[in-house]
């Protein structure tokens, strides 16, 4: 009698290194166009499709690991890449999408999006202090770079605006850094991540 044998369970890549490389990607265009070196344009095309969509589907696959922080982590940024587009895209009224190159968006209603997001960044961010040390510094840039924003659009300072762009350039590296952790990982190239804060 044949002895039976186990099935063999197919290796899963991981989700996280495409929700890495979309949010750095987008978050790291939107700040070149922020600081005036890029058009909009470049910024929306990737922002849905890279940065959201990509991210967005990262996220879900997250859930089929188990992984709740990664779940809630990509599939809300990549969420967040998508209804900012849109928001840029179509304002507050989609009727008034024949009048977009002369539309004026305003900076207070833009402000509170962007308040919102700053508050669910900082939930995601307590628990990434037990994890390491780089995945802790990309979330806390990414809280520094929400409330300069945040300063930005609803006070009117713009050198608010100017440091979120920088800020948020670090914490874009960071998370190509994370995506190239675990990229790397597979070819047995060990990069540091530092220790956990907690």
């Amino acid at each position: 009698m044949a002895e039976a044998t186990a099935p063999t369970q197919v290796k899963l890549g991981n989700p996280a290194v495409v929700g890495l490389a979309g949010f750095g990607m987008t978050t790291l265009i939107l700040q070149f166009h922020n600081l005036g070196l890029v058009e909009i344009g470049p910024v929306l095309w990737i922002g849905l499709l890279f940065g959201g969509t990509a991210q967005l589907i990262a996220g879900f696959l997250e859930f089929k690991t188990g992984n709740n922080f990664g779940f809630c982590a990509f599939a809300g940024y990549g969420a967040f890449w998508i209804s900012l587009c849109l928001y840029l895209i179509f304002g507050t009224n989609a009727q008034l999408v024949a009048n977009y190159p002369t539309l004026k968006f305003s900076d207070h209603g833009l402000g509170i999006f962007l308040l919102m997001w700053t508050f669910y960044t900082i939930i995601l961010f307590i628990p990434t202090m037990k994890h390491n040390t780089a995945l802790a510094l990309l979330f806390l840039t990414l809280v520094l770079g929400f409330i300069g924003l945040d300063i930005e659009k609803l006070t009117g300072n713009t050198f608010a605006g100017t440091l979120a762009a920088w800020d948020l350039i670090v914490c874009a590296l960071l998370a190509w850094y994370l995506m190239a952790v675990n990229v790397y990982a597979e070819s047995g190239i060990k990069l540091p991540v530092g220790k956990p804060w907690m």
